[in-house]
Order: structure tokens, then C-alpha cells, then sequence
């Protein structure tokens, strides 16, 4: 058996150093040694995309990484994401268009949605699609799925901060 090992990394903001398990997946140190349960682990094979978090600032499968990769890197997930209100409007609108059923696909395609939305402030139909194909839902079909985003990105345009979907609806 191997030793932990120590490493220090930005998780959501906040710099932490714990001992992980040269094995031990980014998905599964979040869950288990972190706490940090909306990194769904689904099919441990980087296809479904249930794992989905930011490391650096692009979308990586928590499930395909090994925690003592991302020493010293900066890991997001869905719960920094909405702790900061970064996707406060996508959760709204996931909410409003009925994106969601069974929520287990969720915090991936909402870290997807955020990182398409960041880098392309009105994307089309066809290149939200594109970015989704990482992310398997079972239960959606996915038409509201895009719906929602394609509202995000046209409240963006307009002008909307994510914050003003904090409050809950009259």
C-alpha cells in the first residue's frame, strides 16, 4: 500500500493542504476528503460528464484525474459556482424552462454551461449542443436544457446580473 501524500491546492477560492491517495480520483478526494458532493461520480470513465469541475479554468472529468495532479492548481466546482452567484441565472432559468428532473447530471452540465457562457457570450443552439455532448442526461432530452441556456445568454446580452436571480420568484 501506498502513502498519502500531501498536497496543497486552491479549492473554491480557499488554498488547503490535505493528504490524498496517490490513486485516489479529484472527484472522489472532493466527495469524500472535502465534502464537496455536487461532483457526481457516475461512470468512472469521463463519459457521462457528472464529474465535471473547473481546474484552472477549463473543464476537466474530476473521475480521469488523480488528486495529486491537481497539486498546486485551482479547482471550481458547481458549489463555488453557486456560492459566488457565478450561476445563479443558469440555476434560475434551469428552474424556470424545467431543465432538470432527476438532478443527477446537473452540477456537470451547469459547470458546462458556465464555461461555454464565459467564453462565448451568445452561443447558438448548434454550439451550446456541441458543448453538451460531454455531459450525458438521462431524463431531459436536453431541449430544455438548451432552452435555459440560450435564456441565460440572452439575459447576459441584455445586461442582467446573475445576482438579481438570488431572490426567489413573486
Amino acid at each position: 500500500m501506498t502513502a498519502p501524500v500531501a498536497i496543497t491546492l486552491s479549492v473554491n477560492g480557499e488554498t488547503l493542504t490535505r493528504a490524498a491517495e496517490p490513486r485516489e480520483t479529484l472527484a472522489d478526494f472532493l466527495r469524500r476528503d472535502l465534502g464537496l458532493t455536487g461532483t457526481h461520480t457516475g461512470c468512472e470513465m469521463g463519459v457521462c460528464g457528472a464529474c465535471l469541475v473547473m481546474l484552472d479554468g477549463a473543464p476537466v472529468h474530476g473521475c480521469l484525474i488523480f488528486a495529486v495532479q491537481a497539486a498546486g492548481a485551482s479547482v471550481q466546482t458547481v458549489e463555488g459556482l453557486s456560492e459566488s452567484a457565478m450561476i445563479a441565472d443558469l440555476q434560475r432559468a434551469f428552474h424556470e424552462r424545467n431543465a432538470l428532473q432527476c438532478g443527477f447530471c446537473t452540477p456537470g452540465v451547469l459547470v458546462t454551461a458556465q464555461w461555454l457562457l464565459a467564453r462565448k457570450a451568445a452561443p447558438s443552439r448548434e454550439e451550446i449542443r456541441d458543448a453538451l455532448s460531454g455531459n450525458y442526461c438521462r431524463c431531459t432530452g436536453y431541449e430544455a436544457i438548451v432552452d435555459a441556456i440560450e435564456t441565460v445568454a440572452r439575459r447576459r446580452s441584455a445586461g442582467e446580473a446573475a445576482s438579481r436571480f438570488l431572490e426567489e420568484p413573486a
